[in-house]
């Protein structure tokens, strides 16, 4: 599988705004996360993020096709977030968003420790990030009566 990234800029506002609706609405009709959910974020949330001097967005590409995206926003002492990662419903389960972690360890070697949070009921989810080493850190995120927010660092 031919997975690249490229990075994103401010012209890219609108298309990763669409994407991100497009990934994230099926999670919202599920969990009614309103406040949370990255399908309910305007997409002047996206320009500010992209204005972030701390925030890389990078687009997903398979072979020449854009299929979702990541944003990797940098703390302090080379600690790293992944908020959010999102591929396109058409291109889920195929180990995309693996292949895509991955690749943004090596672009970040100098990386002392990767933090991300997932919705603890999807456990496909968890598997992910647990197969790439990602530990639960023992802190959760009551959202609503459906949805917890589970913490990972690796």
């Amino acid at each position: 599988m031919d997975i690249t990234l490229t990075k994103a800029n401010l012209k890219d506002a609108e298309n990763i705004h669409k994407m991100q609706v497009k990934a994230f609405i099926p999670l919202l009709k599920k969990y009614q996360d309103f406040e949370t959910n990255p399908a309910n974020e305007s997409i002047d949330k996206i320009i500010e993020r992209l204005n972030q001097p701390y925030t890389d967005y990078y687009y997903i590409n398979l072979a020449d096709k854009i299929v979702g995206a990541i944003r990797i926003v940098s703390l302090k002492d080379n600690v790293y977030r992944v908020s959010p990662i999102f591929v396109l419903p058409e291109y889920q389960n195929k180990g995309i968003a693996q292949k895509t972690l991955k690749t943004i360890e090596f672009i970040y070697k100098n990386a002392s420790r990767w933090k991300l949070e997932t919705i603890l009921q999807e456990k496909s989810n968890c598997y992910l990030y647990e197969k790439l080493g990602y530990k639960k850190i023992g802190k959760t995120q009551l959202v609503n009566d459906k949805l917890t927010l589970v913490f990972y660092e690796k």
